[in-house]
């Protein structure tokens, strides 16, 4: 196991158009996705991994997948993706021909292990509809996967949250089979997170004893609308991505979250000045 600090990168609903293309005639997802690039590919230090956790494109079409890929080549870090209720599997599986998937055909999941760190990422699509689900065959290959060691510490990537966020219109959407998940999730206690996506905003809760963070999206938010006040409706609020830090220590370790702006802000600034005194 790794003696030193992995840094996981976790972005979502990246929303591809076709060329010229803005989502919903308003938001040019294009252009904040190569934003996030840039600053993905200049975070000190050099991040391990860069977990895509699904609605990589929008409608979803092989014209977008192709605008995705050219926009991706430009990312220096090793990245994995999963679909969300955007995406295609099948013209996903076409896109990334090269990416070691558990199975030849059906649900896109998948396992990395950067430097003892486990990465298991499940599809959580549902083909022609909105809310998410693991079906069969994705429980069994993730209780499988986990039970493969008692020792090495895991992270876990779905798009859909297993938990309800109060955004009304945003929780019918949410995993329909979460209990199937806890079931799995209490029996290993290595698993250390579970990331999701699909809300466009940062938020936490606690899932079956287990930190399970919601990813912000480079482009727009979902509207914090936790008293249906307004129809399903989005912000521009400032763009970020989440770093998953897993720091090594007894046992499995720990996983810290940080939510990291994309932009140019000022500083940074020293506290203390070259006499070791606080600046005032």
């Amino acid at each position: 196991m790794s003696r030193r600090p992995i840094l996981i990168a976790q972005i979502s609903d990246l929303h591809i158009k076709a060329p010229g293309r803005l989502a919903y005639r308003r938001v040019d997802t294009a252009a904040a996705l190569e934003r996030c690039i840039e600053a993905l590919n200049h975070f000190e230090p050099t991040l391990d991994l860069v977990v895509i956790s699904g609605d990589l494109v929008d409608t979803p079409t092989e014209q977008e997948y192709e605008h995705l890929v050219r926009l991706l080549s430009r990312l220096k870090i090793p990245f994995v993706a999963i679909p969300g209720n955007h995406d295609s599997r099948e013209l996903m599986r076409a896109a990334f021909p090269d990416r070691s998937y558990a199975n030849s055909a059906g649900p896109l999941n998948q396992r990395v292990v950067v430097e003892g760190l486990e990465i298991i990422l499940l599809d959580s699509s549902v083909p022609g509809h909105p809310q998410g689900e693991l079906d069969g065959s994705t429980c069994d290959w993730l209780e499988a996967t986990l039970s493969m060691s008692t020792e090495r510490p895991a992270l876990v990537f779905l798009h859909h949250p297993p938990f309800a966020t109060g955004i009304w219109h945003m929780d019918r959407q949410n995993l329909r089979n979460a209990s199937d998940l806890a079931l799995i999730v209490r029996r290993h206690p290595r698993l250390q997170l579970i990331g999701c996506g699909h809300v466009h905003r940062a938020t936490l809760a606690m899932f079956a004893g287990v930190p399970c963070t919601i990813c912000p999206a480079p482009n727009h938010a979902v509207d914090l609308d936790v008293a249906e006040l307004r129809a399903p409706s989005f912000k521009i609020e400032p763009p970020a991505f989440h770093l998953h830090t897993w720091l090594p220590g007894d046992g499995f370790g720990a996983i810290v979250t940080h939510q990291v702006p994309i932009g140019d802000f000022d500083g940074p600034h020293p506290f203390f000045g070259p006499n070791g005194k606080l600046i005032d």
